[in-house]
């Protein structure tokens, strides 16, 4: 299995994919502009992080899948009581080495298949496939979770990208985030990293959100229902345009003081507070039927 890093790069744009995490290391410009969080651990040391299989967190940062326990050799067997494990926020794919599969100059394809170390936690036989694709000046994230087992699977998944805030060439302007069609979804309140499934007046207006650090003081703000495209940047000059395929959640983040912003597309979310630990139960879970298989993904524009 190779440790190196991919490097892919189509003229238009440069991006670095590692196997911890398949995760993008840079997003650069053909005049060498960084569009993509550089990691720095003095606030936060991810960049792009992928999320499987769970969305946020679990209460007491345990889960559960249920009294049945599966594997590809055996039926499945009562468990007596039900099986918890410990499972951190957003879920171990992003701390777990993917396999190459195949790269190209503009394309890489990483999978993580299911192991002893995480049936452990996670008792499926699954595979998590995750690709990078450049097309002009779009980056294309792709993923596509299989069942291999027996037993259906619940999971959440997300995407978790970091962009920078504000963007190259553009930081004397206010950046905007603008929903594709307007509108004022609803958000949810986080508590402890939890979700409060009371429903709150969102903080968009006319599908706008102007980015300031104050919107940030209580955690996350979560949007249940958020846009399946938008826009990140000012008004006039450099952007990010997001398109989102099966990803009706959207988060964004940026921790106290920080250069970038997380604009999170999902497809399920942290536990509600009155949740117990199974991960069917969590809002937008996905259940995938043994030998099935399900796709996510997002692009993203420079604009030229």
């Amino acid at each position: 299995m190779t440790t190196a890093n991919s490097h892919l790069s189509n003229g238009f744009l440069s991006l670095s994919v590692a196997p911890l995490g398949a995760e993008m290391q840079y997003l650069r410009s053909r005049d060498g502009a960084d569009y993509l969080w550089n990691g720095d651990g003095a606030y936060w040391t991810g960049r792009a992080p992928v999320l499987f299989p769970i969305v946020g967190r679990a209460p007491g940062d345990v889960i559960a899948t249920g009294d049945t326990q599966a594997s590809m050799k055996q039926a499945p067997m009562k468990l007596a009581p039900m099986k918890l494990a410990p499972m951190k926020q957003h879920g171990f794919a992003r701390r777990s080495v993917f396999a190459l599969v195949e790269q190209t100059d503009i394309m890489c394809h990483h999978v993580l298949h299911a192991s002893d170390e995480t049936r452990a936690v996670y008792p499926f036989d699954f595979a998590l496939h995750v690709i990078h694709r450049l097309m002009g000046h779009t980056v294309l994230c792709e993923a596509r979770v299989e069942n291999n087992g027996v037993a259906p699977m619940p999971f959440g998944f997300g995407f978790h990208p970091a962009f920078r805030w504000p963007l190259p060439g553009a930081a004397d302007r206010g950046h905007v985030v603008a929903l594709a069609g307007g509108g004022n979804p609803d958000r949810c309140a986080l508590q402890d990293g939890l979700v409060d499934p009371a429903p709150l007046p969102g903080p968009f207006t006319d599908g706008r959100l102007d980015i300031a650090e104050p919107l940030f003081e209580h955690d996350a703000l979560v949007f249940p229902n958020g846009s399946d495209a938008l826009r990140y940047g000012p008004d006039e000059g450099p952007g990010l345009s997001f398109t989102f395929h099966n990803l009706p959640d959207l988060a964004l983040w940026k921790p106290r003081g920080a250069p970038f912003l997380c604009i999170e597309p999902w497809h399920g979310t942290a536990a509600r507070i009155s949740d117990g630990p199974q991960i069917a139960d969590r809002p937008n879970s996905v259940m995938l039927a043994p030998g099935e298989a399900v796709d996510f993904g997002y692009s993203v524009t420079v604009e030229p």
